[in-house]
């Protein structure tokens, strides 16, 4: 039986949130969990004429190669997302079984399948830049990022569906709601030169001199809720500390603290110390992981839980998240790496950020009054 809530997300992704076309290569992507993701949007993409392609990932068979595997055989570049870089149209879920299956590989081999990777980055990086690929990223509710979220399935399928308000009769009026809220923080930042971040343990300048701050309405990631830029790569000084857990590859960091000189990460420390040397090798993937590839803060108070999942928590209402690694060439980024790891921290208790001098954001919230 088929979900209704699931097949209107097909929907919005297909006719929203990435406009496919009759004759458009259509590319769809998630792991072998999420096969009635990939089936609904297919339906919708066909419906609309497009050229489908589909690929599924297998956790499993990854970690087997990676584990048991030389270096020739896992340190090699990932084919499924050459091939969804290089269409007209990717759509891709995340949705998994077990949320666990890398964290028992050896940090140095997922380094090197990142590093393999590099390329096929690039070529995303690009023609996301240009706007030659049309991309968003949504969740498919799993078993396995229902416990990672402290939740049941059911639970979880509530929660990912309301937050992309799928609901609401018109989920796609709701989106272009929030664009336009947002859009006036746009204008209001995009001839700023400086940031100047403060919270708890956190006191961050950030140019963002000649970048464009990019408004995030569902049409990039579903569901979505920021606006973001990338500083410049030299640009960026003091420190910050990210108060939830920072995750990548199913390795968990509690508060990560970077130290940060002329925009290079000069120190990175988290709360468990034993955890320091798995924390160093993402940090030094390559150069370009040393510096910042984003900074943003978070627009969607329609998701307040922290639920171990980027998609969700760098859009929590009343936070902020810089990215080391990759930069956006849409807002000016210049900085590349084969990493983008964003980091979150909740500014709802004493956050403030100031634009050149001006206060326009303080405890979690924008500042009307600053517009006026």
């Amino acid at each position: 039986m088929r979900d209704e809530r699931l097949e209107k997300l097909a929907e919005v992704l297909v006719n929203y949130s990435t406009n496919v076309k009759a004759g458009d290569k259509v590319a769809i992507s998630a792991e072998d969990c999420a096969l009635p993701f990939i089936k609904a949007v297919a339906r919708a993409a066909v419906a609309k004429g497009a050229l489908v392609e589909y690929y599924v990932d297998i956790p499993d068979v990854d970690a087997t190669i990676l584990k048991n595997g030389t270096a020739e055989q896992y340190a090699r570049p990932n084919i499924r997302f050459g091939a969804c870089a290089s269409s007209d149209v990717w759509i891709s879920a995340w949705g998994s079984e077990n949320t666990k299956t890398m964290q028992s590989i050896p940090a140095e081999r997922l380094k090197e399948r990142r590093l393999a990777n590099k390329d096929n980055r690039k070529i995303y990086s690009d023609r996301m830049g240009t706007g030659e690929l049309r991309w968003c990223g949504t969740q498919f509710p799993t078993n396995g990022d229902a416990q990672n979220a402290g939740m049941s399935l059911e639970e979880y399928e509530d929660f990912v569906y309301q937050a992309g308000y799928l609901y609401e009769a018109d989920p796609v009026a709701k989106w272009k709601e929030m664009a336009a809220e947002q859009e006036k923080w746009v204008k209001y930042l995009d001839d700023k030169k400086e940031l100047h971040i403060l919270s708890k343990d956190t006191d961050i300048r950030v140019n963002v001199a000649g970048r464009k701050w990019i408004n995030c309405c569902g049409q990039e990631n579903f569901p979505d809720g920021e606006i973001f830029t990338s500083p410049v790569e030299d640009g960026v000084d003091g420190y910050i500390t990210f108060s939830y857990p920072s995750i990548i590859n199913g390795h968990e960091f509690e508060e990560v603290r970077l130290t940060v000189e002329k925009g290079r990460i000069v120190e990175a420390v988290c709360k468990d110390a034993e955890k320091n040397v798995n924390l160093l090798s993402y940090i030094d993937t390559d150069e370009g992981s040393r510096y910042f590839g984003e900074v943003a803060i978070g627009t969607n108070y329609g998701i307040q839980k922290h639920t171990k999942n980027i998609l969700f928590d760098e859009k929590i209402g009343g936070s902020m998240h810089m990215a080391i690694g990759e930069g956006f060439q849409e807002a000016g980024g210049k900085n590349t790496s084969a990493i983008h790891w964003d980091m979150i921290n909740d500014m709802t208790k004493e956050g403030k950020i100031y634009a050149d001098g001006e206060l326009f954001y303080e405890k979690g919230h924008f500042l009307p009054e600053v517009l006026k």
